[in-house]
Parts: C-alpha cells; sequence; structure tokens
C-alpha cells in the first residue's frame, strides 16, 4: 500500500473541533461528554447495559431517560418523521441520511414483513429527500437467520425451507426494485461469517438484475476478514463478467469476539485477522482496489478511522476524481467521529451518517452492543471524549 508522509494541498483537518461540532449547543456537548464519559467505563457500560435491559423487560419506567440520553446520542428518532429534524440538521452542514430500520427482536413472518414495508418507507422518503443517498438493509432482518445458516451448508431444505427462502427472495426483490425505480441506492449490511455467503448469494442475484447502468444495490466486504480481499477480488469478478457495475461498501466489521469466540469453540479456523494493523492495510488496499477499479466499481467507505479516511481523499485526488464524484462516498455512525464526517463534508467530499431510528424499546440491542463496540474498539470512545473535552474548553463550557 502506498505511504503518505506530507499533508495535501486541502489543509484537510480531522481535529478542527470548531469544524466537528459545527451546530451543536453548548447544552449537548455537555450532555454528549457525560455519555462518552460513562462509555469509556467497561465495568459500567457492562453493568450498565445489563440494567437496562431488565428495567425495560420488567416494565419500569426507563424509556424517557434512555431516549434523552444514549438514544438521542445515536439515533434520530422513533419514527421516520420523528428523524426528520436529524435528517434536516446534517443536511445543513451537507452530510447526507442514511435511515437505518434499525429494531431487533423477534423473528416471525410477519416481523419480516412488517421489517420489509417499513425499508420500503425509508425508499419512498429518500426518493424525494435529497440529502437521503442510500437505504440500507440488514438482510436478517427479512430473513431467518437459521434458514440463512442452512442455505451456506447447503443442508436439504425441507418444503417450508424452500417457502421461506422465496419469500426472502421476494421481499428483497421488491426493495432492489423499487430502489431501482426510486433512484435510490441501497447498502446490504454484512453479517457473521457463517451466514454471509448466503446473504451474497442473494445480493449477487439483485445486483446482476440492477445494477447494469449504475450500482444501485451494494454489497458489504468486511476487512477484519482474511479473505476481505479475495472477496473483493470474486466479485469484481463477476461484476466484469455480467458487465454490472458492483457496490461496494468497504467496512473493518462488526462481530470479531463472536466471530473467534465460534471458530474456538467449533475448533476452525479464526476467520478474522490476527492484529488491528493487518486490517487496516487490507482496507486501505481494498480502497485502493476500488479506485483502481473506478470504471466498474461504486465505492462507500464506511470508516471510523483517520488514516483511512484521508488516504482515500488522497486517492480520489490522485485518480483526478472531482471530490462530489458520484462513484465515491465516506460514512460514519450518527453520534460518532463527527470530526471526519463534518471535516471532509465541508471540503467538498460526499459524505453520509447512518442514523438508526425505531421504538426505544427495540432499538435497545443496537444501542448495547454500539456502547460495548465503542468501549472494545481501543482508544474510539477516548478519542471522542478528547474532542469533546477539547472543544468545551475552546467554548469556556464548564461541566457543571
Amino acid at each position: 500500500m502506498e505511504t503518505v508522509t506530507q499533508v495535501n494541498e486541502t489543509n484537510l483537518s480531522f481535529d478542527d473541533t470548531a469544524v466537528a461540532f459545527a451546530g451543536q449547543p453548548d447544552e449537548m456537548l455537555r450532555r454528549k461528554y457525560l455519555i462518552f464519559a460513562a462509555m469509556n467505563n467497561p465495568l459500567l457500560t457492562s453493568a450498565g447495559s445489563s440494567v437496562l435491559k431488565k428495567s425495560f423487560d420488567w416494565g419500569l419506567p426507563v424509556k424517557g431517560i434512555v431516549k434523552e440520553t444514549i438514544f438521542e446520542q445515536f439515533c434520530g428518532g422513533e419514527t421516520i418523521e420523528e428523524s426528520e429534524k436529524t435528517i434536516n440538521e446534517l443536511a445543513v452542514l451537507n452530510v447526507g441520511t442514511i435511515l437505518d430500520y434499525s429494531v431487533e427482536g423477534e423473528k416471525t413472518e410477519e416481523v419480516f414483513e412488517a421489517t420489509a414495508r417499513e425499508v420500503l418507507r425509508t425508499v419512498e422518503k429518500a426518493k424525494n429527500t435529497p440529502s437521503i443517498p442510500f437505504c440500507v438493509l440488514k438482510l436478517t432482518g427479512i430473513a431467518r437467520f437459521s434458514l440463512l445458516e442452512k442455505l451456506q451448508q447447503e443442508g436439504n431444505l425441507t418444503e417450508g425451507d424452500r417457502q421461506s427462502l422465496e419469500q426472502v427472495r421476494s421481499r428483497l426483490d421488491m426493495i432492489c426494485r423499487s430502489c431501482k425505480e426510486a433512484g435510490v441506492r441501497i447498502f446490504i449490511d454484512g453479517e457473521e461469517t457463517w451466514v454471509q455467503n448466503a446473504i451474497d448469494q442473494l445480493v449477487y442475484e439483485m445486483i446482476k438484475k440492477y445494477n447494469s447502468e449504475s450500482a444501485v444495490v451494494y454489497n458489504t466486504f468486511q476487512m477484519y476478514r482474511k479473505d476481505g480481499m479475495q472477496q473483493l477480488r470474486k466479485a469484481m469478478h463477476f461484476a466484469a463478467t455480467h458487465q454490472v457495475w458492483l457496490g461496494a461498501k468497504l467496512v473493518r466489521g462488526a462481530y470479531m469476539e463472536k466471530e473467534r469466540e465460534r471458530a474456538a469453540e467449533m475448533e476452525y479456523p479464526d476467520p478474522i485477522n490476527p492484529s488491528k494493523e493487518v486490517t487496516d492495510d487490507l482496507y486501505n488496499q481494498g480502497l485502493k482496489f476500488c479506485l483502481d477499479n473506478k470504471q466498474r466499481i461504486a465505492l462507500c467507505s464506511g470508516s471510523h478511522n483517520d488514516y483511512s479516511n484521508y488516504y482515500l481523499t488522497l486517492l480520489i485526488e490522485k485518480h483526478g476524481l472531482k471530490r462530489n464524484d458520484p462513484r465515491v462516498w465516506f460514512a460514519q455512525l450518527y453520534g460518532m467521529s463527527d470530526n471526519l464526517s463534518f471535516a471532509l463534508a465541508a471540503h467538498g467530499y460526499n459524505v453520509a451518517k447512518y442514523v438508526p431510528y425505531g421504538p426505544v424499546k427495540h432499538v435497545l440491542p443496537y444501542l448495547i452492543r454500539r456502547a460495548k463496540e465503542n468501549t472494545s474498539i481501543m482508544g474510539q470512545t477516548s478519542r471522542e471524549l478528547q474532542l469533546i473535552k477539547r472543544e468545551m474548553k475552546r467554548r469556556g463550557i464548564r461541566l457543571l
């Protein structure tokens, strides 16, 4: 991978807290500080997550507290309509919104149908809202995990399994077709390795069907996997063979602990890279591969890593692309890494935030996972906390 030894001429800085927290009033900054300070304590995060879950299970009146703290930090609202304020606030700063219906819970055919209908509502919203450039779907939101697992293992599907699979395919096709007709792009999220091949199989059917003129359907490549680059090259070969566009969303990955635990338990090779450094290098190789194949690949870089975001700006410059070339996007999660998102947007790059939404009770599993992930990502919460403290100092804000 190419290395960068000097700052380029854009003067792009990810340390400018005035840009990172533009539009965020003092009280919001103070509340954000308290949330990240709590998340920076692994013991407090673990205990707090357990208490919250039990409180909802027991019907205790904690919804208001959750909604005004961690929910407000990481989610847009309970509904699309409630998320309108967040969509507009981001749009003012030239940052797009990716509405992510983050309800997790019971997995029944009724729930799958309801989730599919909700995703279609996000497509309809995006169709008439220029600041919503992408929609997103987690396939296990419309399909039984066990069915995908069975499909990947090439087990004997029962008649009921086959009917369920056709329903999954029908839901996915309906969503992708609606995106194509609405001129909206959609990300299919990456999931665990033991169902990802089955997900890929369904996604590439959609890519073949809907990506002939432009990238409508994007698959996700998790570069913390040892075979991350192999999967990306394989996808490129598929796209070239079928003369379609490959929509590629690159992420590092979100299931590392679960992946390693399962591999150890079932005694198969750990599919995850041995170190963060290896993952970082593979991720940046992936960015370079996508830009080198820009005639066939549309890229979204979903990264909270300073260097990877900076490196992509250099690749854009090297390839002579405009900063707002529609084939290249940056994305971060709402409530995190505003220093990256707003700085990139201020310099004219295409940027969008993943904005989760849904009823507080049903989004709680997502929030707990987000809190634990932030705690486990080396330095992530500390980095957020230091930036907030610097901005509070710059503004002269006292904690109390």
